[in-house]
């Protein structure tokens, strides 16, 4: 019997004696039959035979697929079939939810880790994967840092590592995470023998970029794509102040069905919502401001009917798998082409007609570009990061993100991407990330406890007990006593405290990650590198703020729009459409320009003397500061003063942010 590689033993005779030859042999019937039995599947959709074959094989590959084109199935099947655990790296939470729900309802052993489970939860998870129950396990690649989880992954036998939304891997992506450059470090330490990297939106640079770090043939890179005849592709140029008209005018026409209704900002998710809601359309907001179990509510009532309509930022959608979405609606300009296939994608799944449809103004531009230019760090900022590694006692420097974010005035995405850049520069080296504090409560006594050991662990576990700091309700080992006292090392500190907490004998938390990094060249030349450093992001803004104006005309291009954004990503399709709005009329959508609105020279300066008040800056000293509060763009520093209750926050954010600092300049 074949319990370890057919977790539905259970269902009846038949499947207890099944085996992976046989289900997922070379033959196509063989196949078709387990899509069909397990997972309610009548056939395989275009590319999933080809990737599933290669991984079978033991090759690594990418599937290049469309939202909503069957990635997924991509490792769900192979994971029935490999001997140990398939282990999943998501950015996305919502998506780990969901597929886990869908593995639960195949009755596939599969489970998460992530903040919203229990800790009874997550320790049965933890133990489960050591003892090899577990089938498929979702995680984000922050996990990766965590030193309990590390502890466990080294014990846990892994035979597919499979990157969700691999693009962010690659720096020339619409969504590049630093954290996911280290993914191939750690499928080498962690010696994970084969990888799967699924995305939806890879142009051929950056599909070339991300297999190249995983030295995945271009043979096994599956693309199918991206061109879908039933999506209707249209482009309106709108006055801002008719947008809510035509909105409403949109949500009317056929095709009738469920919609979703994108925006930028969160503020205007809560409007829009509230006026078609007041006018007699069943909408509700949805954005990453509001409480989770709200979000949760909204969502589902969406997926199951009783919600027709949500008027959402990019935070409602991801993993979305509804068949019968009508319509999507961009009401304000999308990020970049990437996100609108993205958003787009998640129409007409069941291959019925649906209109996508954009509402665009040029307004809505400089809103878009100042994300970028708040993700820019300051070359000060940089200097600051370069400085305190340069001062840094010894070789070994330890960073904690949120106090450095705050003190450097850089966000934590970019900071990241810093410490990543010095990695590559060969400045720092990644050794580990281990937890400032450990605190315990005991739910046996000591004694009960040593009585479990006798020798030499006897006495080590009596050591970890001496060097314990004992309140009245946790318990505060000092690790690096125990260490000293005791002539062992940290991890095997912390395995006991594992241990223990694995038996119920103690209930252990873990607070306050520290990275820790060593420095390979202590003498460096900070200014230098503080310019080169800012070049690079510098460069990283233009190349963003280029990706903005690609997207701008690609949607007033007189050329069939659907040709155009296929072109994007790799594939030629053969013919015009049809049904795009260039199609359909011959006319490119050339967009509206928005006047700016009037902001007083006097309020201006109001609001600036403000702000130099609470910064105790002048504006020569820190332009970039009042620059980014004018254009409502929040920094740590701007958070720490408490910008967005401060007069004039954001009063000029419909202008170009390098004419706001050319303005603040001359006053």
């Amino acid at each position: 019997m074949c319990v370890a590689f057919c977790p539905m033993a259970s269902i009846d005779a038949e499947d207890a004696l099944c085996r992976p030859s046989v289900l997922l042999g070379p033959g196509r019937k063989m196949k078709d039959y387990f899509i069909k039995r397990y997972f309610g599947f009548d056939r395989f959709l275009d590319g999933q035979k080809d990737v599933i074959d290669r991984i079978i094989a033991g090759e690594s590959a990418a599937a290049i697929f469309p939202t909503g084109a069957g990635k997924s199935l991509c490792y769900q099947l192979p994971a029935m079939h490999l001997p140990g655990m398939t282990l999943v790296v998501s950015p996305l939470l919502s998506l780990m939810k969901d597929q886990l729900a869908f593995l639960t309802s195949k009755r596939i052993p599969a489970a998460k880790l992530d903040s919203t489970i229990s800790r009874e939860e997550y320790q049965a998870t933890l133990r489960d994967g050591v003892q090899n129950k577990i089938k498929i396990l979702m995680v984000s690649v922050e996990r990766f840092k965590n030193e309990r989880f590390r502890n466990h992954l080294r014990r846990m036998k892994i035979s597919l590592l499979v990157v969700d939304e691999a693009h962010c891997i690659s720096e020339w992506g619409h969504n590049f995470r630093p954290d996911y450059l280290k993914i191939p470090l750690y499928r080498k330490e962690f010696n994970i023998p084969q990888v799967l990297l699924l995305t939806a939106t890879a142009t051929p640079k950056v599909a070339k970029d991300m297999c190249g770090k995983f030295r995945i043939p271009r043979g096994n890179v599956i693309t199918t794509g991206f061109f879908r005849e039933n999506l209707h592709i249209s482009v309106a140029s709108v006055a801002e102040n008719q947008k809510n008209v035509a909105l409403m005018k949109v949500l009317k026409e056929e095709p009738a069905g469920p919609s979703i209704v994108y925006v930028t900002l969160q503020k205007t998710a809560e409007a829009v919502a509230q006026y078609l809601s007041s006018a007699g359309f069943d909408a509700r907001p949805y954005h990453a401001g509001m409480k989770t179990p709200l979000r949760e509510e909204i969502q589902n009532h969406f997926m199951n009917g009783r919600l027709n309509t949500v008027v959402a930022t990019i935070a409602f959608g991801m993993g979305i798998d509804k068949g019968n979405i009508r319509k999507v609606i961009h009401y304000d300009l999308p990020k970049s082409i990437e996100n609108y296939s993205q958003e787009i994608g998640r129409a007409g799944r069941d291959g019925l007609a649906a209109a996508c449809t954009l509402l665009g103004n040029r307004g809505n531009i400089p809103v878009l570009e100042n994300f970028v230019y708040g993700d820019t760090p300051e070359t000060s900022g940089i200097r600051y990061v370069l400085e305190t590694i340069a001062k840094n006692d010894g070789n070994m420097f330890e960073v904690r993100l949120n106090r450095l974010s705050m003190d450097a005035d850089i966000r934590l995405l970019p900071l990241k991407t810093l410490l990543v850049y010095l990695e590559m520069d060969g400045i720092l080296k990644p050794q580990y990330t281990y937890f400032e504090t450990y605190q315990f409560k005991m739910l046996k006594t000591e004694n009960k406890i040593l009585d479990f050991f006798s020798g030499e662990r006897r006495r080590f576990v009596g050591t970890i007990f001496r060097h314990t700091k004992k309140a009245r309700v946790w318990c505060h080992p000092e690790i690096s006593e125990i260490v000293e006292a005791s002539g062992s090392n940290r991890r095997r500190v912390l395995s006991a405290l594992e241990y223990f907490d694995e038996k119920g004998w103690i209930e252990l938390n873990a607070k306050s990650s520290v990275e820790v990094f060593e420095i390979l060249n202590p003498g460096f030349d900070v200014e230098k590198a503080s310019r080169r450093l800012s070049d690079l992001f510098r460069n990283k803004e233009t190349m963003d703020i280029g990706r903005i104006q690609k997207m701008i005309s690609l949607f007033e291009s007189s050329r069939c729009l659907a040709m155009e954004l296929s072109g994007h990503f790799g594939e030629n399709i053969s013919k015009p459409c049809g049904n795009c709005s260039f199609c359909r009329t011959g006319e490119p959508s050339i967009f509206w320009v928005e006047p700016l609105p009037v902001v007083s020279g006097n309020d201006v300066a109001e609001a600036l003397r403000g702000l130099r008040t609470a910064s105790e800056t002048s504006v020569s000293d820190d332009l970039d500061l009042a620059a980014r509060f004018f254009c409502g763009i929040l920094s740590p520093r701007l958070i720490q003063l408490k910008a967005k209750k401060r007069r004039g926050f954001g009063m000029l954010e419909k202008y170009p942010y390098q004419e706001v600092k050319a303005r603040l300049q001359n006053s």
